[in-house]
């Protein structure tokens, strides 16, 4: 027997709308909501009625006249759409569409769909009872008597909108990793090719030419650019899986930022801007990595300098207020839309802030700035008037609240002293020769060798007291190497250090699991590798 409020089908009740219902109700719901037997295992059509309108809850099921005006609702369609039965009863099907789409008459076109094909299918943005959106799939069954007339529609939907939002994240995440890929390719490229250019001015050029000292100048500086894509690269990685440590000590600020200005300067400088640095009388002192904090305030002043036009001004300015310290970077640049300020921050992601000349850039550096800061505790917001208008970012930090007794004193690097036989162990010939090189002109005596066993044969004749390197060797690695070396009973042993372009701190934990004394990463920082040589040489 079918509920009494069912009885609204039958021939002696009436709708709002004044229509009247087939009377053989299951086998009319029997019609609408045949693709979901199946998957419900309902039994005989009365009875799917009675289940479906009454008990099903994922799905919102209602009926409607042959004009599109709502005559039954079930507890499914109240939960999905926000209507309870009383307050749907008689609302258009128009409502629950997205203002676009009853402006474009798509629930008009669905219902006639529905009658000229008998069902249509929905899949998209709806509208709440509370105005926000859901995105429907369902479909529209056109309802007729024995006799073919239209009595009206069921409607049968899913909530699909956590679907539909995961789908449109990962459609969104996809669409950045590939405007992201092609922006490393780009900023590769620009590294790469004035590289190139300058590597054959070098060769065509006479010996002692004016030519090949530019040149040579031009390939340093594309070099320091790459490492620095790379390093920032590593860093993102790094901060986001937590696996960066900071190196943290009593610093003064003034040093940071006048380590940070040193770092931006030539690009300041070649853009013919005016920067302004104003500090307070006393001095400040933090709890902070200080090459962090120089990452963070360069990062701020190269950005300023990338999008300012030319001859244009910067200020680099810091005020107490109460325990922390605020660190303001403004320029007169290009200046950011409102629409990009909420996502400025957001890893890969560039405001539309082109000048005439592109500017590069892989989309990483303010993201790797806030991080770095709220690993300090801080704070970092950007703000612009809008395009024209200049930009301003603001760093807020927390201020060491007891003044240091003493002044850390800036210890600078050893250099080495002394001759080193030094084994140079790489698959990459270039690579090896070119340290080999440089190794010589320290005024060292360098052996290279391009693989693993011939390494172990040229330390036993060369017996050297210095082997760096590589872990990525064909055959027999780095790892498996330096393991064979520190079973031999050479007296006293080589120091070890790991040359690789692979830096990560499990990588580093593998080499000295396998007897490395140092690691350095590709490429080279020159004063890391004079110090370690230096130390080695003045304890032998």
């Amino acid at each position: 027997m079918l509920p009494a409020w069912a009885k609204l089908f039958g021939p002696s009740r009436m709708s709002p709308s004044g229509m009247v219902f087939y009377p053989r109700v299951g086998h009319l719901w029997q019609e609408a909501s045949g693709t979901m037997q199946g998957e419900l295992g309902l039994g005989g059509a009365e009875e799917q009625y009675t289940l479906l309108m009454e008990c099903v809850t994922d799905y919102a099921i209602f009926l409607m006249d042959s004009e599109g005006r709502v005559a039954a609702w079930n507890a499914g369609a109240e939960r999905i759409f926000g209507y309870a039965e009383e307050e749907a009863l008689g609302l258009p099907f128009a409502r629950f569409f997205t203002p676009e789409d009853v402006e474009r008459g798509v629930h008009e076109k669905e219902l006639r769909a529905a009658v000229e094909h008998g069902r249509a299918t929905d899949d998209k943005w709806h509208m709440r009872k509370d105005g926000t959106r859901l995105w429907v799939s369902g479909i529209t069954t056109a309802l007729r008597d024995e006799d073919g007339n239209l009595r009206g529609f069921a409607k049968v939907t899913r909530d699909r909108t956590g679907l539909k939002t995961t789908e449109e994240a990962l459609q969104d995440a996809n669409r950045r990793k590939d405007e992201f890929l092609a922006m490393l390719a780009h900023e590769l490229r620009n590294t790469l090719a004035p590289a190139s250019n300058s590597l054959q001015v070098m060769r065509l050029a006479a010996e002692g030419s004016g030519l090949v000292g530019q040149a040579r100048e031009l390939v340093e500086r594309q070099v320091q650019q790459m490492t620095r894509l790379v390093d920032d690269l590593l860093d993102v990685s790094r901060i986001s899986s937590g696996k960066i440590d900071l190196r943290r000590k009593q610093v003064e600020l003034a040093a940071v930022v006048q380590r940070a200005v040193e770092t931006s300067k030539p690009l300041i400088d070649a853009a013919g801007h005016r920067l302004t640095v104003a500090l307070p009388p006393e001095r400040l002192w933090l709890d902070a990595d200080s090459a962090r904090l120089v990452q963070v305030l360069s990062n701020l002043l190269n950005n300023a300098a990338k999008f300012t036009e030319r001859g244009g001004q910067i200020w680099l300015t810091a005020e107490r207020e109460r325990g922390d310290v605020l660190l303001r970077v403004r320029d007169t640049g290009v200046g950011i839309p409102s629409e990009a300020l909420p996502n400025l921050f957001d890893l890969f992601s560039q405001a539309d802030r082109t000048l005439e000349r592109s500017q590069g850039g892989l989309g990483i550096g303010l993201s790797l700035v806030k991080r770095l800061v709220e690993l300090h505790g801080g704070s970092v917001r950007g703000h612009s008037d809008g395009p024209g208008r200049g930009s301003e970012f603001v760093v807020r930090l927390p201020l060491l609240q007891d003044t240091p007794k003493d002044n850390p004193t800036k210890i600078e690097g050893p250099r080495p002293v002394g001759t080193c036989r030094v084994l140079v162990v790489d698959d990459n010939k270039d690579a090896a020769e070119s340290l080999a090189l440089l190794l010589r002109l320290w005024g060292h005596d360098p052996r290279t060798t391009l693989d693993g066993r011939e390494a172990l044969r040229a330390a036993e004749a060369f017996q050297p007291q210095l082997v760096l390197l590589d872990l990525g060797l064909p055959g027999m690695d780095g790892f498996q190497v330096a393991r064979e070396l520190r079973t031999r009973n050479e007296v006293p042993q080589p120091l070890l250090v790991a040359l690789t372009g692979y830096g990560s701190q499990a990588d580093q934990r593998r080499c000295l699991e396998a007897g490395f004394d140092h690691h350095l990463v590709k490429p080279v920082d020159l004063d890391a590798l004079q110090a370690v040589i230096t130390r080695l040489v003045l304890n032998e």
